[in-house]
């Protein structure tokens, strides 16, 4: 996924009302950019962040420019727009740079299923095989010596993301939580059950039923974005 034209970067002055973030540009004037993360993201929006945003040709936005990517004091760099996991996800399946997936060549995405009225993320389906359910998840809560946590805050979304994986996984298909780590400090996944013990019991469950989770991160830049390398995962 290549950003064109490249992100341009400022400073972070702060987030707010859960869509704004004020930024300070390299002429020092501010400006109010849009932020697509409605989570917590504990540990990505500090004051003084290097922050790359992008800009929209659409003329109707009241703001044209989208938070992307957070530089931190520590050198890492995180993406903080949650929409880029999923399109990084199938970018990577088409490309076939997923080896558990190469198996099937039809993908199509936003597809509703289950009896909790959702709709999967990815689906992918090939003659010969079970259709593929994939619940893509955004990573970028990073705790000690690279470990990363998902989710971040409670989120009963996730919950029943996980109930409707069992119930495919129960139905004979193929079910897969995809962790895609946007955070170039994580070396390692497990889930937040400190954070969210109800997910945590959930997904014990699901991976009873045979959902599989697959960890993948991506390597980012202002100039691009694509799926690198697996990482391993633990409950």
């Amino acid at each position: 996924m290549k950003f064109e034209p490249e992100l341009e970067s400022g400073i972070l002055i702060k987030r707010y009302k859960r869509f704004l973030t004020d930024i300070k540009l390299p002429d020092n004037s501010e400006r109010t950019i849009h932020c697509a993360n409605t989570g917590a993201m504990t540990g990505c929006a500090d004051t003084g962040n290097t922050v790359f945003f992008s800009t929209s040709s659409n003329l109707k936005r009241k703001y044209p420019n989208s938070w992307e990517l957070s530089v931190t004091e520590n050198a890492h760099t995180i993406c903080v727009n949650t929409i880029r996991a999923n399109q990084l996800v199938v970018e990577a399946i088409n490309n076939k740079q997923i080896d558990e997936l190469n198996e099937y060549n039809t993908l199509k995405t936003e597809v509703k299923y289950g009896s909790e009225n959702s709709r999967i993320d990815i689906l992918l389906s090939e003659e010969s095989l079970p259709d593929c359910y994939i619940e893509v998840k955004s990573v970028t809560l990073l705790g000690k010596e690279g470990q990363g946590y998902f989710p971040d805050a409670v989120t009963t979304r996730g919950q029943k993301h996980l109930r409707e994986l069992s119930e495919m996984a129960l139905n004979g298909k193929k079910s897969v939580l995809f962790f895609a780590v946007l955070h170039s400090g994580i070396e390692k996944v497990s889930i937040a059950h400190h954070i969210d013990q109800q997910y945590n019991s959930l997904l014990i469950d699901a991976i009873e039923s045979g959902v599989t989770v697959l960890c993948y991160q991506a390597e980012m830049s202002p100039k691009e974005m694509k799926i690198v390398r697996k990482l391993p995962f633990s409950i």
